[in-house]
């Protein structure tokens, strides 16, 4: 069910299950803040933000910003309050906070003690905030925002399509000839016209590609084989993606790579399981590469992970003690110089659903215990 706001269709799902989700969140504020021992907690970073208002709420100004151009303010008594400047003020009350329980607290522009605010509320009750202060120690939600609500899901299903398709017709549009710089153009358009905010861009041409595992657009002019892989935002959802295009007969050196890096996705997406740790993840990476032949792989790159409300809300690492929930997305990226897989996926009740599939391009299909795993191939041009 869409419901028309602000001139453009948002999918969110009906209104109850949006109100079931803002209450579920609530409850697990509550809960931390308990757990805690906190009487209130002040949340600045914008995927928190998004994360506690089921995606509605946007405080972002300046975008590099980790840190909104207002906060919000939760009590251990169930209190909730938003606190901004007057300039931002009223805005934020037609077009974000319409419809929610938040009381707003407003000061002046040129006057905005947020700490002055805070403690007229709290009065000296134990604070914390999820940036770090002066004033008050940081904390981190990242455990709250791991398993996603129904609704978390449905818009990142949504997000991911969008990308995927937005992706797919700019690599099917590419030609020998285009810069790095105007393939970070093209795919920035149509993300950006469906409020679809990018948020890497590594858009690699030939060698670039093969020579760096991080090849940002600069001086590349496509000849024969071209990457888009990028990362963009919606709703405080992070979704990523990786495809390439080699024009002309690929070398077999390439080919046997991006087998390789199929297979070593497959063994990823298998072994992520709930219960399953980061280190044994990392494991799982390091013995596929050893076993194809190519040794020692997992230690030129990081293989990827959980995703969410972060580009990278964990990697898998040696050692590492973070656990796959279930309702979790996550990120894989294994690669061999030159060549990756990367799509995200969400595991829900034990399977894996590929979110940024791409039905336009060639896929490879690997069978790995009973299981039938995909991951982008290469268009060939």
């Amino acid at each position: 069910m869409a419901t028309q706001t602000m001139g453009e269709v948002w999918p969110v799902f009906p209104e109850g299950e949006r109100r079931k989700e803002l209450e579920t969140k609530q409850t697990r504020m509550q809960q931390f803040l308990a757990e805690q021992g906190l009487d209130a907690l002040l949340v600045s970073r914008h995927e928190n933000i998004a994360w506690i208002t089921a995606g509605t709420v946007e405080m972002r100004v300046a975008i590099p910003y980790e840190a909104a151009a207002g906060n919000l303010l939760f009590t251990r008594s169930g209190q909730r309050y938003y606190l901004a400047t007057n300039n931002e003020a009223p805005r934020l009350a037609k077009e974000e906070f319409a419809g929610l329980d938040y009381e707003p607290v407003i000061s002046p522009w040129h006057a905005n003690d947020v700490a002055g605010a805070v403690r007229k509320i709290v009065g000296q009750g134990k604070v914390a905030g999820d940036i770090a202060s002066a004033d008050w120690p940081a904390v981190s939600l990242q455990p709250l925002r791991l398993a996603l609500c129904d609704g978390e899901i449905e818009r990142y299903r949504w997000l991911c399509q969008r990308t995927a398709e937005a992706t797919t017709d700019v690599l099917l549009a590419l030609r020998p000839g285009t810069s790095e710089v105007a393939m970070q153009a093209s795919i920035a358009e149509p993300l950006l016209a469906q409020n679809i905010l990018p948020t890497v861009f590594l858009m690699g041409t030939d060698e670039r590609i093969r020579h760096y595992r991080h090849a940002v657009p600069r001086r590349g002019v496509l000849q024969n084989y071209g990457m888009l892989n990028l990362c963009a935002r919606r709703w405080g959802l992070a979704v990523s993606i990786t495809r390439f295009v080699h024009f002309g007969a690929m070398p077999a050196e390439l080919q046997e790579k991006f087998a390789a890096v199929a297979q070593v996705n497959a063994r990823l997406l298998h072994a992520t399981r709930a219960g399953a740790t980061t280190d044994a993840l990392f494991h799982v990476a390091q013995q596929a590469y050893a076993e194809l032949g190519y040794p020692g792989e997992e230690q030129f790159h990081h293989q990827g992970g959980a995703t969410g409300y972060g580009e990278r809300e964990w990697i898998a690492l040696p050692g590492g003690k973070d656990v796959v929930h279930d309702r979790q997305a996550f990120a894989w990226n294994p690669s061999l110089q030159g060549s990756k897989a990367e799509d995200t996926v969400v595991l829900r009740n034990g399977a894996i659903e590929v979110m940024t599939a791409t039905p336009r391009l060639p896929m490879v299909e690997t069978q790995l215990g009973g299981s039938t795993y995909t991951s982008a191939g290469v268009l060939l041009a």
